[in-house]
């Protein structure tokens, strides 16, 4: 029960602080109406319950640094209004203050970017290979030029090189590739990727440390450390805000009564008037009301934004970078081209071919055997079925002797065939992935496979360029399958970066930040999150992210409609109009009321009404931002 109450306190402390604070002052407020009695014990309790939290910042600030704080400046404007007796006036201030504090904090920490589940696919132990025994080990003891077993299905413990074993490794996760790699002897592998179907002898190349893996979470770590400048800049003028306005109120307690020869009451009076309107919070509350609510107009689309920041960055971004596997394109592969011979219809060609695949795991022979469920072909299973890892298969089929797999798999002198080497080159560079059919007759046809562009993205693309934001793509993929995307989805060819590692990624951002200013990044996988965590704003697919990028990224897109990042663009430059409509209209209040304090006097009541009318029409106007 302790336990349960503690963990609420830290997580809605705040927020229930100030909703109290808020409650107490109404009943004080309402009683005041009825008696004379100490009513003022109530708003009291209001002003310790909503102030403690900032006045606990603004004390440690004060303390441990130095240095004062737009906190401790309107505790001491709420204190400043209860010396004069208008404790509902501080209260309101207090209110006020506190409510958008628990707020900002409470959004920021659903921006926190934790590495648990990027750390979760590293492997803790692996499987030592020495004079002929097996033995389990925790991968930190691992050491250079030892071997390691990978089983089937295994993660590859350590960066290093086959020494043994024929695979496919699935590298998605550090090169974004959208098919399984194919691993000899001599091949090199990466710490955190999937082995497939075949064991292989593994020698370490790299310590724990050192790997590429640990690489990837020790760069989204340094990314997520950077503090922007906006914020950096926010910080030194509220703390100068804070000081010259308390200096200027102490200045004001006495010099009027020595100088102008005004009576103590009064000098004290003006200078309580002057630290209560003064005090900054329409300025605080031309922003956040404003930004939540358009982080609640992104929910109900679809978007979410893991604090306000991320919505005015995204607003002024010029170049937005694209992962290209299961961000731009679907993620799996799909049958794109069917070219028979022999006489087969390409019903007849893609039933073989599927029966043949149908015992097969493999992406490929899942796209073929989908081609033929999609034109409800029959589907049989083949005879004396062999798998040739990283080739192909061979099977006996309608009383025929089959191999379906690369062209290189077919015999030689059955490729020599001027169109079908025709089909085979035209199909690889446009990008796509090439298999062969081969029968005792020679070749029976050719299939073409790619991973399909999503049928929005040509006019989301064009909607972007519309709104004067330039698009690049990033992918581990090989140049000639990148570029015939890019093609399709209407992407320039100087924009496209292929064959990229996680860190190439991230050295491409930094090099467009660079070049065009502030940069978006869209992607999907683990190999994506150190350019998610450098770019100005990192934006993660919903459903088909993984949870590193997903835990990465300072916006998700909950259905994964890229559509919806030109709506947020749209909304964060609404979201910028507002707060700037608001802090101009804010600052031109605040000086009005002190100088119209010093030129005509301004009573404190009409001070506070000035001062809080102010707030709340800038919190209107940020309001609009729900529509």
């Amino acid at each position: 029960m302790k336990q349960r109450l503690q963990d609420f306190l830290e997580q809605y402390g705040e927020i229930t602080g100030a909703l109290a604070s808020g409650v107490l002052m109404a009943i004080a407020w309402i009683l005041g109406h009825y008696t004379d009695g100490p009513v003022y014990l109530i708003y009291l309790a209001a002003y310790i319950i909503g102030g403690y939290v900032k006045a606990k910042e603004g004390l440690i600030t004060l303390v441990k640094e130095k240095d004062l704080d737009v906190n401790l400046l309107m505790l001491l404007a709420a204190v400043g209004a209860a010396c004069i007796g208008y404790w509902a006036e501080g209260a309101m201030l207090i209110f006020i203050f506190a409510l958008s504090g628990a707020l900002e904090t409470f959004t920021m920490n659903r921006s926190s970017k934790d590495l648990s589940a990027l750390m979760g696919l590293k492997p803790e132990t692996a499987i030592l290979f020495q004079d002929g025994k097996e033995t389990e080990v925790p991968i930190g003891s691992l050491e250079i030029g030892q071997i390691v077993i990978v089983k089937p299905g295994e993660r590859i413990p350590a960066d290093g090189i086959v020494k043994e074993g024929v695979s496919a490794v699935d590298q998605a996760s550090i090169t974004g590739e959208s098919l399984p790699v194919d691993k000899t002897a001599g091949s090199e592998v990466f710490a955190g990727t999937l082995n497939g179907q075949g064991a292989l002898f593994v020698e370490v190349k790299e310590t724990s440390e050192s790997s590429l893996f640990s690489k990837i979470i020790k760069l989204v770590q340094e990314a997520q450390s950077e503090m922007p400048k906006s914020q950096v800049f926010m910080e030194k003028f509220e703390r100068v805000y804070a000081r010259v306005i308390l200096l200027v109120t102490a200045v004001l307690m006495f010099l009027p009564h020595y100088v102008f020869g005004w009576s103590w009451n009064d000098t004290f009076y003006k200078a309580m008037v002057f630290l209560v309107v003064a005090s900054p919070c329409a300025l605080v509350a031309s922003i956040m009301p404003a930004v939540l609510s358009a982080i609640s107009n992104g929910a109900r689309k679809g978007l979410l934004f893991k604090g306000g920041a991320h919505i005015e960055n995204l607003a002024q971004v010029n170049v937005i970078a694209f992962d290209k596997t299961g961000t731009l394109t679907q993620g799996k592969l799909a049958v794109t081209d069917v070219h028979t011979f022999q006489g087969y219809t390409e019903q007849q060609f893609i039933q073989i071919a599927a029966s043949l695949e149908s015992l097969s795991a493999h992406p490929i022979a899942k796209a073929i055997v989908q081609k033929a469920k999609d034109m409800s072909l029959e589907i049989r299973r083949p005879m004396d079925f062999e798998s040739h890892t990283g080739w192909g298969i061979e099977a006996s089929y309608c009383i025929d002797s089959w191999k379906i797999g690369k062209p290189g798999f077919v015999e030689e002198n059955l490729k020599a065939d001027p169109q079908v080497m025709q089909q085979i080159r035209t199909l690889e560079k446009q990008g796509k992935t090439v298999i062969a059919l081969q029968n005792s007759q020679g070749i029976a046809g050719i299939i073409g496979l790619q991973d399909r562009v999503r049928p929005e993205v040509k006019s989301f693309i064009a909607k972007l360029r519309e709104s004067g934001v330039r698009v690049a793509m990033l992918t581990g993929d090989q140049k000639m399958t990148a570029h015939a995307i890019a093609e399709e989805a209407g992407i320039d060819a100087n924009m496209v970066y292929a064959e990229l590692l996680p860190e190439d990624k991230l050295n491409v951002i930094n090099e467009l930040k660079a070049k065009h200013g502030k940069v978006g990044m869209v992607g999907d996988g683990v190999n994506d999150a150190p350019a998610l965590a450098t770019a100005s704003v990192g934006i993660a697919m919903g459903v088909m992210g993984s949870d590193a990028a997903l835990e990465t990224a300072d916006i998700i897109l909950m259905n994964d409609d890229l559509n919806k990042i030109h709506e947020a663009i749209v909304l964060g430059r609404r979201l910028k109009k507002i707060v700037k409509q608001n802090m101009i209209f804010a600052l031109t209040i605040i000086a009005s009321l002190i100088i119209s304090n010093f030129v005509i006097g301004v009573p404190l009541p009409l001070g506070v009404v000035g001062h809080e009318g102010s707030t709340i029409l800038v919190i209107l106007n940020g309001l609009r931002l729900l529509r």
